[in-house]
């Protein structure tokens, strides 16, 4: 054979060789994007369902498929082959508990791998956070039960929710019984009742729709600000079937061109929430223990003082539940501009300043006999 030959079969078998090498290639670049999206972008991917949540059992033995098509089964994953593999990947299929486990038809596909570990931080908690707890409230809530820090959830609340114009995210942690862990993230058990609030009144204000626009022509009064005024109802009311009143009494006072002074809302708890909230901007509220001076209700320097100040309050002064949303949109109507104690945790609703001073020398004289 002729050295000619010789290397033309030389060059016959180079270039199979590149092609081979640049193939091998561009299938370790695919490789790499694949897991890259897989450890980066799916697990960042929230389902939309409907905001459900429930508990499914994992069967003893199951392994991560039989996991993954379990919970494609009750709406928790969307494709069960991508989350066993997630699960493989992420090496939680090693370690995936078995019983009952607390889930969602709308959460991440991380949160659902950190939920199913066995080997997780913390234990199971459960806490109940009533209407009304200011985010205050909460965190020494929150503090007790081992969740997390009370001072961490402050900072971590101290924030407003995206696309929300207010001081912090209070009115926004939707009073709720929570499955939670001790020792979790501040800020993502913040996130998860901001979450709540925003899924259980989205459907509230599509039933009260009208109710809203009427508000809105009215009195300028979006959902913010509906939250806002159904803090002040829910610190107010201390029986159910009194908001619905109470929050046409605030609503009359926004509206009447009698009320004096007019458009002031006149509520007690706005005025402790200012010294909670914003202890050192108020001279008066130096030293405030919970009870209401009159220095405290003539400082106009309390931003939340609404004797001071007209309209509503910079913010909600607690988190208010669904009854107190519903009441603000639904008000009961009437003609009622005042309110006092009566006893047995309910008011006495008046008309005129008339009537609603003698409802206070009521009570004055109720207090001096006891």
């Amino acid at each position: 054979m002729s050295a000619r030959r010789r290397r033309v079969d030389r060059s016959a078998r180079r270039v199979p060789a590149r092609a081979l090498a640049l193939g091998l290639g561009v299938l370790v670049l695919l490789g790499t994007l694949a897991v890259t999206a897989l450890l980066v972008v799916y697990p960042r991917e929230m389902r939309a369902g409907r905001g459900r949540t429930f508990v499914v059992a994992i069967p003893e033995g199951a392994d991560a498929r039989a996991v993954a098509d379990l919970l494609h089964e009750r709406e928790v994953v969307d494709d069960p082959w991508i989350f066993a593999i997630y699960l493989r990947i992420t090496g939680a299929d090693d370690v995936l508990r078995r019983g009952d486990v607390l889930l969602g038809d709308r959460l991440r596909p991380d949160e659902v791998a950190r939920r199913l570990r066995s080997d997780r931080d913390g234990v199971p908690v459960r806490v109940t956070v009533p209407e009304g707890y200011t985010r205050f409230d909460v965190a020494r809530r929150l503090d007790a039960a081992g969740v997390c820090d009370e001072a961490a959830f402050l900072e971590a609340s101290s924030a407003p929710p995206d696309g929300v114009e207010a001081p912090s995210a209070e009115g926004y942690l939707f009073p709720d019984t929570y499955e939670l862990r001790t020792q979790s993230d501040a800020r993502s058990v913040v996130r998860r009742m901001v979450r709540n609030h925003f899924e259980r009144t989205e459907e509230l204000y599509e039933r009260h729709e009208l109710a809203l626009e009427r508000l809105q022509e009215d009195l300028g009064m979006g959902p913010h600000e509906v939250v806002v005024l159904a803090s002040v109802v829910e610190k107010e009311a201390a029986v159910a079937d009194e908001r619905a009143i109470i929050a046409g009494v605030f609503l009359n006072r926004l509206r009447s061109e009698n009320f004096r002074p007019r458009r002031r809302l006149q509520a007690d708890p706005t005025v402790s929430y200012g010294c909670l909230a914003e202890p050192t901007a108020a001279p008066s509220c130096a030293g405030f223990d919970g009870r209401i001076t009159r220095a405290m209700l003539d400082d106009s320097a309390n931003r939340y003082n609404s004797y001071r100040h007209e309209g509503l309050p910079p913010g909600p002064i607690a988190n208010p539940g669904l009854a107190s949303i519903v009441a603000v949109l639904d008000p009961t109507v009437h003609d009622y501009l005042y309110f006092v104690a009566r006893g047995g945790r309910r008011h006495r609703f008046s008309a005129t300043l008339e009537r609603h001073n003698e409802g206070v020398d009521e009570l004055r004289e109720r207090e001096r006999q006891r």
